[in-house]
């Protein structure tokens, strides 16, 4: 039998929105079989959970390299989603564990959502808003918006989301296109009509600068007090990627001192952030509980997704979206890709 276990998590954190995609899609599968995993402490995999399944249909479940430790069953982590910073991707390397993620269901709505953040920002919406709710008028706004035309769009990385952004705003009139990401083939940039630039031209050059690279040793505070200080006083910063990215204290200092206009942030360092934060108490700054792009369609497809990548490798074939493809050339993965396409 192949079994899937489906991460503790789902069930506080995304009841009703993924147990549609379960049923359509496993379920009636001849050999193959679902359930929940047991409660986890602190939300941390123990060996024991893990080594019950074959692939397990990941939340946010943290797994670490002592998670796997004497791990053999498990073949698979298909991930929910596209972000990956709470699993120790070099240990099930080592473990012959593939990890999947969902990168065409997720594009679409986190694009949008910079864009949403974007036309926030530069309309002043929260502070119209505000003042309505106060039984004011517009003659009482103390700031007004700004449009788009002319003005330069920027983006720290260049991948699936950060490209369809680019994508989108095609039609709004942006001026300069601009990106930093070392990994990014020149040709897809052009071809995209954005021009690559070093990292200090693009905090310096921006208007509208959207984070959207991974999270990892490499970037985690990369974006701290001296590529803020690069910034515009005019510019807005945009983060829908990871939250530990992003230096917070000093974020705080740039929009409480005026180093920069505005944010808008779906992300955190910590989530949730705590009551007292002290970006909950500023004006200037736009906040979302990291469910920006939760929409009706990307769960529904985060789950079809995550499950055609449970289905491949239950018929012995390799999952799409791999983050780890070093792992295939292993033995033991092999072994465990051998056994499945035997199975009927």
């Amino acid at each position: 039998m192949f079994r899937v276990g489906i991460t503790p998590d789902f069930y506080t954190e995304a009841k009703g929105r993924f147990e549609a995609a379960l049923a359509s899609k496993l379920e009636g599968i001849p050999g193959l079989e679902y359930a929940a995993m047991p409660l986890q402490p602190g939300n941390v995999a123990t060996p024991e959970a893990l080594d019950q399944f074959d692939a397990i249909f990941a939340l946010a479940l943290k797994i670490t390299r002592e998670s796997v430790r004497g791990v053999e069953r498990l073949a698979l982590v298909a991930r929910w989603g596209v972000g990956y910073d709470m699993i120790d991707v070099e240990a099930l390397t080592e473990a012959g564990v593939l990890l999947a993620i969902t990168p065409q269901a997720v594009r679409r709505p986190v694009a949008e959502a910079i864009l949403t953040l974007i036309f926030a920002l530069a309309k002043n919406l929260i502070g119209q808003d505000r003042i309505m709710r106060q039984g004011r008028w517009r003659t009482e706004l103390r700031d007004l918006g700004c449009t788009l035309a002319g003005k330069t769009l920027g983006s720290l990385g260049l991948g699936n989301i950060g490209s369809e952004m680019f994508r989108l705003c095609a039609s709004l009139g942006f001026g300069r296109r601009i990106a930093y990401d070392p990994f990014v083939d020149p040709i897809r940039a052009r071809s995209l009509g954005v021009e690559l630039t070093g990292i200090e031209e693009l905090f310096q050059a921006s208007d509208f600068l959207a984070i959207n690279c991974p999270l990892n040793a490499q970037t985690r505070g990369l974006v701290g007090e001296r590529l803020l200080r690069l910034m515009k006083p005019a510019a807005y910063l945009i983060n829908t990627a990871r939250g530990a990215i992003l230096d917070e204290t000093a974020l705080v200092r740039a929009l409480s001192e005026g180093w920069i206009a505005g944010a808008g942030l779906d992300v955190f360092e910590r989530e949730p952030p705590a009551p007292d934060h002290p970006l909950r108490q500023l004006p200037n700054v736009v906040l979302a509980p990291h469910a920006l792009a939760w929409t009706h369609e990307l769960t529904r497809d985060n789950g079809l997704e995550a499950c055609d990548n449970i289905l491949a490798l239950a018929r012995g074939e390799v999952p799409r979206a791999i983050v780890n493809p070093d792992v295939l050339e292993q033995p033991g993965f092999q072994r465990k890709l051998a056994r499945y396409r035997r199975q009927p």
